[in-house]
C-alpha cells in the first residue's frame, strides 16, 4: 500500500462513465447505467458530510443487466436520467423476451436530503409480458477517506431492518458514538422485500406502463412518491432564483457557450447554502467540503461575474479563522481554513481535517479577496466588520516569516500535510536535480500573495478611515518586494525559483508557481515579462494550456498530479499575470487552449487537471485518472480567463464599468455581457474584434446609474 498520507490511489479504470448530482452538503456518484457501486471503480456512493450513506443501488431485469440506451446529467446539473431496455432473456434455452422490448426510464434528482428515483416502464412489445424487476441496495456507512483509500483497524456496528412492507432501514453506530441512518423507501409496495433488495413481478399488457418510485433518505424518513413531481419542481425553482440575478456570457460560437453554460451549472451545483451564505465546495467526490484556498480563488475568478459568492466566502472563513495555536491541525491565531470535515474519522481525529489550517496560503488570499471584493462592489461597511478578522490574518502573515521576511511553512506534526501551498503533493516542491526540498520552506507565490495582501488591506484601511495603517502596509508591501528580487531571481534561468528551502538554498526550477507572481504584481516588469515569454513556450504550452512545470525539469512527468499536468485555474491566475504585463496575446493563447480541450472532455465539463502532453491534431487531451470532475476553481476558469481578455475593472465609487485593451479569441468571436451589474445599476454590453486591431464596445442596454468606458 502506498504510504504516502491522504494518496487517492487509482487502482482501476471505471467500468462505465460516472455521472455526479449535488444538492447542498449532499452529494451523489452513479455510473453510466444510474446504479451505484455495481461496476468497477468510480467512488461511488451517496455522501453527505463526508459520510456514504449508500455504496450500492443497482437495477435488473430477471436477474440480468438491462441495456443502456443513453444517459444524460440535465444542462443545470439537477437531474439524470437514464434511458434502459431489457436483453434477450431466456428461460430453458430459449428466449423468453426478445431484447428491445422494454424500456425503463429512470429519472434522479437530489432534494431534502434523500434521493429520489422514479423508474418508468414501458412495455413497447405487441404481446403481454411477465417481468421481474429488482433493486438491489445496500451501506457501509464508509467516511470519505476510506472510500479515498485509507484503511481502519475498527468500525463501528452495521445494522439493516425491515420496517415494514415497503422501507428497509440502514443504520450504523460509529465509535464515535454517533449513528447514522439511511432510510430505502419503495412506492407503490414491492412484490417482495427483504433488508438487500426489492422485487417487483410485473405483468405488463401491451403498451402498458408502471412506475416505480425509489426514496433514500439520510435523515428522517422517505418522502412520498406523491411529492416526487413537487420536488423536482421545487429544486428548478431554487435554481433559477439563484441564478437569476447573476451576470451571463454569450458567445458567437455554440461549443463555447455549452462549455460556458456547463462550466455554470459545475460552480452552482458545487456552491452550498452555509449558515454563513453561499459557499463553493471543492470539487466531487473527494473535496466536496469547505476549502480556504479553493473557495477563496474561486470566488476571486468569479468576483467580476458574481460579488455575492466573495462575501458568502469571506463570512464564513472569517468565522472558522483560528483563534490559538493546536498543533495537530496546524493552527495559529489568524490563520485560515485550509479544510474542515464532519466525518467519523475527522471526528476522531484519525485524520486531522476536522478544521484543519496546513495552508501557508489562505491567510493572505483571504486578505487579497477581503480587497478585491470592496474595490469590486463598494461595500466597504461589510469590510469594516471583518477588518479584525483581516488585521488578524496581517498578523498571522508577520509572525509565519523567517530571518529574511519570507512567509515560510513546515507541517506541525507528522499526521499534516508535507507541502502547504497549491501543489500539496509531497514531491511538488524540489531542486534542480530533483532532491525534494526540507522545510521550512518560502514558496515563490506565497510572497506575491503576502505582497499583494499588504495592498489589498492598505485600500481596506484607507477606505474604512485608517489612514496611518494603509501607509504602513504599502511600505512594508514595498520591503517585500525589493527583498522578493533579491533572492528570487535566477539570472541563469532568467526565472523566478519555485521556492527558498529551508538552508536558505533556492529550489532552481522552472514552474508555474511564477506566473502567480506577474499576477500579484510584485514581479518587476521586465523580469515578468521574461517570465510570462517562457511560460508560454512550448518547455510550458502544451497547446491544451500552460503545464505545472516545464519539460525540461528533472521531476517533470506529464501524467503527474503536480509536476507536469495542466490545470486551468493555475492557468487562469497565470494569465491575469499575462494580461498585467500587457501580453493578451498569451490570454486568448490560454482560453483557447482550454476551450479546445473542453470540447473533446464528456459533457463539455473541465476538470480539476488533465495531463500535461503536448496537443497532437484530431486528439483531445489525456485525461488524468483521480482527477475531480466537477471542480469549482477549474469550472470557474473560462470566466476568469474572459475577464483577462477583456480587461474589466468597476468603480462603484463613479458607477464606472472600464474595459482596458480589450480584445476577442477568435474562436468566441464576441463576448455580449448581460445584466453586469455594478451596484444596484446594470448594464448588457458587447465586445468585438476590430479588423484593424483591438475590440469594439456596444451598449446593448443600461439600467440605473452606470456608464461604460473603454481605454483603447
Amino acid at each position: 500500500m502506498n504510504e504516502t498520507p491522504f494518496y487517492i490511489p487509482a487502482l482501476d479504470a471505471p467500468a462505465r462513465p460516472r455521472r455526479n448530482l449535488k444538492n447542498n452538503d449532499m452529494f451523489a456518484v452513479f455510473d453510466s447505467h444510474g446504479d451505484i457501486g455495481a461496476s468497477v471503480g468510480g467512488g461511488d456512493g451517496l455522501f453527505e458530510n463526508d459520510t456514504r450513506y449508500l455504496s450500492h443501488l443497482e437495477l435488473l431485469i430477471a436477474g440480468s443487466r438491462p441495456l443502456l440506451l443513453h444517459s444524460a446529467v440535465d444542462d443545470e446539473n439537477l437531474s439524470y436520467t437514464v434511458d434502459l431496455t431489457n436483453p434477450d432473456i431466456y428461460v430453458d434455452g430459449l428466449i423468453a423476451l426478445p431484447k428491445d422490448t422494454v424500456h425503463i426510464s429512470r429519472t434522479i434528482y437530489l432534494s431534502n436530503g434523500a434521493l429520489r428515483e422514479r423508474m418508468d416502464v414501458k412495455n413497447h412489445g405487441s404481446t403481454a409480458v411477465k417481468l421481474s424487476l429488482s433493486i438491489s441496495f445496500a451501506n457501509d456507512f464508509a467516511d470519505i477517506f476510506e472510500v479515498r483509500g485509507i484503511r481502519r483497524i475498527r468500525r463501528g456496528k452495521v445494522d439493516v431492518g425491515v420496517m415494514n412492507t415497503t422501507e428497509v432501514a440502514l443504520s450504523y453506530q460509529g465509535l464515535d458514538d454517533v449513528e447514522r441512518r439511511t432510510q430505502v423507501s419503495f412506492q407503490p409496495r414491492p412484490t417482495h422485500l427483504k433488508e438487500s433488495v426489492a422485487t417487483y413481478a410485473f405483468q405488463f399488457e401491451p403498451k402498458e406502463r408502471k412506475v416505480v418510485f425509489v426514496s433514500i433518505a439520510t435523515h428522517g424518513e422517505g418522502r412520498p412518491a406523491e411529492s416526487f413531481f413537487r420536488d423536482l419542481v421545487g429544486v428548478h425553482r431554487s435554481h433559477r432564483a439563484m441564478m437569476g440575478g447573476i451576470s451571463t456570457i454569450q458567445t458567437e460560437n455554440s461549443v463555447v457557450n455549452e462549455i460556458l453554460c456547463r462550466s455554470m451549472a459545475d460552480l452552482h451545483m458545487l456552491t452550498t447554502a452555509t449558515q454563513d451564505g453561499p459557499y463553493p465546495y471543492a470539487g466531487i467526490p473527494w473535496y466536496s467540503t469547505t476549502f480556504g484556498r479553493d473557495g477563496i480563488i474561486t470566488a476571486l475568478e468569479l468576483l467580476w461575474l458574481d460579488p455575492g459568492l466573495a462575501r458568502g466566502v469571506l463570512t464564513r472563513l472569517a468565522r472558522l479563522q483560528a483563534q490559538s495555536t493546536d498543533l495537530p491541525s496546524d493552527a495559529d491565531p489568524g490563520k485560515i481554513l485550509h479544510e474542515m470535515r464532519g466525518g467519523e474519522m475527522a471526528r476522531l481525529k484519525e485524520v486531522p481535517f476536522g478544521l484543519y489550517y496546513g495552508s501557508v496560503d489562505a491567510t493572505p488570499l483571504f486578505v487579497m479577496l477581503a480587497g478585491a471584493y470592496g474595490q469590486r462592489t463598494g461595500d466597504w461597511v461589510f469590510v469594516n466588520q471583518i477588518w479584525p478578522q483581516i488585521e488578524a490574518a496581517l498578523g498571522w502573515i508577520e509572525n509565519a516569516q523567517d530571518a529574511d521576511g519570507f512567509v515560510v511553512y513546515a507541517r506541525a506534526t507528522e499526521d499534516g500535510l508535507s507541502n502547504q501551498g497549491w501543489k500539496d503533493s509531497h514531491d511538488s516542491i524540489f531542486h534542480a536535480d530533483g532532491s525534494l526540498a526540507t522545510g521550512p520552506i518560502a514558496l515563490v507565490e506565497v510572497q506575491g500573495y503576502c505582497y499583494a495582501a499588504r495592498l489589498a488591506a492598505a485600500k481596506c484601511a484607507s477606505a474604512t478611515g485608517r489612514g496611518d495603517r494603509a501607509a504602513s502596509l504599502v511600505a512594508d508591501a514595498e520591503e517585500l518586494r525589493k527583498r522578493f528580487e533579491a533572492r528570487f531571481w535566477c539570472d541563469d534561468l532568467g526565472f523566478y525559483v519555485i521556492a527558498i528551502d529551508g538552508k536558505k538554498s533556492p529550489c532552481r526550477v522552472r514552474s508555474s508557481n511564477a506566473g502567480h507572481a506577474l499576477w500579484t504584481g510584485i514581479a518587476r516588469p521586465d523580469r515578468a515579462a521574461k517570465v510570462g515569454a517562457q511560460l508560454l513556450d512550448s518547455r510550458f504550452f502544451s497547446g491544451w494550456g500552460i503545464r505545472t512545470i516545464a519539460e525540461t525539469e528533472a521531476r517533470y512527468n506529464p501524467l503527474s498530479y503536480h509536476n507536469g499536468s495542466i490545470w486551468p485555474h493555475d492557468n487562469a491566475l497565470i494569465a491575469r499575470g499575462l494580461e498585467s504585463t500587457g501580453s493578451k496575446a498569451g490570454v486568448v493563447a490560454i482560453f483557447e487552449g482550454l476551450m479546445r480541450a473542453a470540447t473533446h472532455l464528456d459533457l463539455r465539463r473541465i476538470p480539476e487537471l488533465y495531463c500535461g502532453f503536448r496537443r497532437r491534431p484530431r486528439r483531445g487531451p489525456i485525461l488524468y485518472p483521480a482527477a475531480c470532475s466537477p471542480q469549482a476553481w477549474a469550472a470557474a476558469a473560462p470566466v476568469s480567463l474572459i475577464q483577462s481578455m477583456l480587461g474589466l475593472e468597476f468603480f462603484p465609487e463613479n458607477g464606472e464599468v472600464r474595459l482596458t485593451r480589450p480584445v476577442v479569441s477568435a474562436m468566441a468571436g464576441s463576448f455580449t455581457l448581460r445584466n453586469l451589474r455594478l451596484g444596484t445599476a446594470s448594464v448588457d454590453l458587447t465586445v468585438r474584434s476590430r479588423p484593424e486591431g483591438g475590440a469594439s464596445v456596444e451598449v446593448l442596454r443600461t439600467r440605473g446609474d452606470i456608464r461604460v468606458s473603454l481605454i483603447a
